[in-house]
Formats: C-alpha cells, sequence, structure tokens
C-alpha cells in the first residue's frame, strides 16, 4: 500500500491514479500550524514527513511551499486548508505531479462564491444538467451520530475567478450533520481539485483531512499540552515540536489498544514497552 499525506491549518493531502491501486490507496498529505510549526502529516501512518518554523500565522503562505519543497510528493494527493489556497501553490503541487483538494473560503472570495452559486443553482433541478457524483457515510460513537454527504463535479468554464488555478478538473461540497446530546450542528465546506470526478476518492481526502483535528491537533493540545507550553525561544521551541511530532508518529503505530497518554507513561514505566515502541518504526 502507498503512503498518503495532508496541509492543515493548527495548515491538509492529495491523490493521482495509478495504475494497479485503489484510488483510495494513493497518498494523502496534509499541512498544518502548531506551536510556530508548518508541517507535513503523513495521514495513513500518523507521521510527521517535515516541518517549517512559521512566526505567525500570516506567514503560512510562505512556509507552505517550502515544506512541499522538502518532502516528496509525486503521485500524492495534497489536501490544505483555506489559508493555503494560492494560485502559485496549486501550481507548484501540479508541477510536482501531484493533486490537490484545497478548501475555499474568504481569502478567495470571488471563486468561493462562485462555486457556491453554480452548486446551489444546480441543485433546483437535481443536477439534471451536470454529472455530479455522491456519496454518502454514516458513523455513530463517542456520543454522537454523524452523516457526511459529498458532491464532486466537473469545473464549469463559467466560473469567474478560474483563470491561472492550474490542473483545476473538479469543483465539490461536503455537509457534515452531527447529531450531539440531541442537538443538530450542520457544516458545509467547498473544494476545488486537479482530481478528475471521483467521489470516494474526493470523500476520503476531505475526511482524511477533517480526521487530522483528531489524529494530531487533539492528542498535541490535550497529551502533549502543546497550547501551555512556556518555550519562548524560536529554535528550541522548533526542537520540541519537532520532538513532540516524532514521538506522537511513534506511538500512533503502536499496535496497542491504550490511549497516547497511557503508552506515554508506560515509555517511563518500562524499558520493555519502550523497546518496543521505538522497534516499530525500524522493523
Amino acid at each position: 500500500m502507498m503512503d498518503s499525506y495532508s496541509i492543515q491549518d493548527a495548515s491538509t493531502g492529495g491523490f493521482a491514479p495509478h495504475s494497479g491501486f485503489s484510488p483510495l490507496m494513493v497518498p494523502h498529505f496534509s499541512t498544518y500550524t502548531l506551536a510556530g510549526q508548518t508541517l507535513a502529516w503523513n495521514a495513513r501512518n500518523s507521521a510527521n514527513a517535515g516541518q517549517v518554523a512559521c512566526a505567525e500565522k500570516s506567514n503560512e503562505i510562505t512556509a507552505i511551499p517550502e515544506l512541499l519543497r522538502l518532502v516528496d510528493i509525486k503521485g500524492t494527493i495534497i489536501t490544505i486548508d483555506a489559508m493555503g489556497t494560492q494560485k502559485a501553490i496549486a501550481a507548484q503541487i501540479v508541477d510536482r505531479q501531484a493533486d490537490y483538494v484545497l478548501a475555499l473560503k474568504g481569502n478567495q472570495e470571488t471563486l468561493h462564491q462562485e462555486v457556491i452559486a453554480y452548486i446551489d443553482q444546480q441543485s433546483k433541478n437535481d443536477f439534471a444538467a451536470v454529472p455530479v457524483r455522491r456519496h454518502l457515510t454514516q458513523e455513530t460513537g463517542h456520543g454522537r451520530d454523524e452523516i457526511r454527504s459529498y458532491m464532486q463535479m466537473p469545473v464549469p468554464n463559467q466560473l469567474r475567478g478560474l483563470p491561472g488555478w492550474k490542473g483545476l478538473k473538479s469543483i465539490g461540497m461536503a455537509t457534515l450533520v452531527c447529531v450531539r446530546d440531541g442537538k443538530e450542528t450542520t457544516e458545509t465546506r467547498y473544494y476545488i481539485s486537479s482530481l478528475a470526478v471521483s467521489v470516494k476518492q474526493f470523500a476520503h481526502a476531505i475526511r482524511s483531512h477533517w480526521g487530522i483535528e483528531n489524529s494530531c491537533h487533539w492528542s498535541l493540545d490535550m497529551t502533549y499540552r502543546e497550547d501551555e507550553s512556556r518555550i519562548r525561544e524560536p529554535h528550541l521551541r522548533a526542537n520540541f515540536a519537532w520532538l513532540n511530532r516524532f514521538t506522537l508518529s511513534l506511538l500512533k503505530q503502536h499496535p496497542g489498544k491504550d490511549s497516547i497518554a497511557m503508552k506515554r507513561r508506560a515509555c517511563g514505566w518500562s524499558e520493555e514497552f519502550l523497546t518496543e515502541v521505538l522497534a516499530a518504526v525500524s522493523l
């Protein structure tokens, strides 16, 4: 199986068709920013693939291209949150023979509103004139019910704001309906992508990107307490950020069913368990 990567804002991964492989096996790579670092996260292996110092959130736009140069992204899908949705970044991804799924928000206001308006207009006749593809998933767990619906369709030539997006082939939306403690919330996001229409592949990329919130961000915030760190020296902060992500990768790859917090404690209590965690990445 091929690796999968993602670039999130914290920034989010990509899929390219490969002969002999299922679309859901294509690499997915997500970037995110936490503790002053913009990182590339391997979604399938829960591994940190690289990082670049990012002093301020506004610097993510310059940090992401540098990070993409550090990692071999050929044949992957790159997912990135809205701040990284830039024409130059999209072109860099395509030039490196990768694909992108990029979130749309206010930083690309014209294109964002055009995509919303187009999808809303086509929905009035249930997409009769558009070759739309749909995918629906339902999950129950952790005290909540989640229904995720995805739509993907070819990019229409008439969209304003379209020129300059290299390799753009499709647009889409993802809606999450979550019911918890009897309360229902709905969130809809819109995307542009260099992927041809293949809605399960599209959905898998987005779902993997959203999953970073639980698989990485939550652990770093709640278990490693990164938000409470009092380290201020830039180089020391960068080194500890790398160490946190490296050890988180090791702990996540260990097959044991204990929580990350319990595995961390066990490494301090037992040299045998520590050896198991360290050996897992070298086998």
